[in-house]
């Protein structure tokens, strides 16, 4: 079976590209390029699914929104 998982990529101070995924609270890696950040994030997955084995995983995702603020 497969399922699908809205991930956020964000870069940190250090450089590095760190993802987080919505519907796994706690399901985050990090990693220099983006290639190795979607590998590391796929086996991030697949340990949080192995050890919580949740019921079912329902997405909360509801999208995501740039807003300017003048400071």
């Amino acid at each position: 079976m497969i399922e699908r998982f809205n991930v956020i990529v964000e870069r940190g101070q250090n450089g590095y590209l760190i993802s987080e995924v919505v519907e796994l609270p706690g399901c985050h890696t990090q990693a220099k390029s983006y290639d190795d950040l979607m590998e590391r994030t796929r086996e991030a997955i697949l340990l949080y699914l192995e050890e919580k084995k949740p019921d079912s995983v329902e997405s909360r995702f509801v999208g995501l929104q740039q807003l300017e603020v003048e400071v």
